[in-house]
């Protein structure tokens, strides 16, 4: 099992617990809001905010954090993680915060220690980029953006 290395910061409630996987199988562990004042963050209809989590990580290198949608928050809010998944990279240090985008017509409060996001800890690959003058012919080509139908 790889070890996630994490640092509370100043405004972490120590009420709260670390990250935690809700089963024994889930592949995300959920990630909480720690406000400052222990207050509530509104998010306005049609506004995008960073709530931060009072976390940074220390990652191993070859892996990143994924930051996705809790799917329970998606489906009953019209709250969205924006940027999903947000990467949070191996070498970063500074605060996870989680962008929430509120896409509904009325304002949505998050209150000090809502599980706003779940992460996922995934293995990457760099790649070597190389310049080249023709791309392998595939049956698909360039069609993309519903080119391959609906059913």
């Amino acid at each position: 099992m790889s070890i996630i290395k994490l640092k509370k910061l100043d405004h972490f409630d120590t009420k709260f617990p670390l990250p935690a996987y809700e089963t024994k199988d889930a592949a995300g562990a959920d990630l909480r809001a720690s406000l400052e004042n222990a207050d509530q963050l509104i998010i306005k209809a049609g506004q995008r905010v960073l709530v931060p989590t009072g976390l940074a990580f220390e990652i191993s290198p070859g892996f990143e954090v994924q930051v996705r949608p809790r799917s329970g928050l998606s489906l009953k809010t019209n709250l969205l993680v924006v940027n999903s998944p947000g990467t949070i990279d191996a070498d970063y240090r500074g605060e996870v915060k989680i962008i929430l985008g509120n896409f509904g017509d009325e304002d949505i409060v998050i209150n000090h220690g809502d599980r706003i996001a779940q992460m996922v800890l995934a293995p990457i690959t760099q790649a070597t980029f190389e310049i080249v003058g023709e791309l392998t012919d595939t049956d698909r080509g360039t069609g993309g953006f519903g080119s391959t139908g609906v059913k």
